[in-house]
């Protein structure tokens, strides 16, 4: 196993290696995907901003009826509502749309298998 990591590191296939916190033992039981409207292109240094939250798991650029993509975990509904209101604040920001999670039922890192749909030929 410690060769196949180090070729991975090597490679530059494996970034980094950490350890997953389980959020509700660290109090945030709350997780929530947002997505983020806006007037314009998203992406704002004010925005960014919001990547040194601890909250803050992900922010992604998406492709759809949305602009923006973030992926917060929070200490109660009161929590993320005032993060929501940090949001709604942003100059540009014209709206969010917010999904709690009731649920999980698989989380897990980017794997290095790739499936084979059949799709070509």
């Amino acid at each position: 196993m410690k060769r196949s990591i180090g070729g991975r590191v090597g490679s530059g296939t494996l970034r980094r290696t950490v350890a997953l916190i389980d959020g509700p033992a660290v109090g945030k039981p709350v997780l929530a995907f947002i997505h983020v409207d806006s007037s314009g292109w998203c992406k704002t240094n004010e925005l960014m901003t919001f990547a040194e939250l601890p909250e803050v798991e992900e922010i992604h650029s998406v492709a759809g009826d949305t602009s923006m993509l973030l992926k917060v975990r929070c200490a109660s509904s009161a929590d993320l509502e005032a993060l929501l209101a940090r949001l709604y604040a942003l100059p540009g920001v014209k709206g969010t749309r917010c999904y709690m999670v009731l649920s999980t039922y698989s989380e897990r890192p980017p794997q290095a298998a790739i499936t084979d749909f059949g799709l070509e030929g």
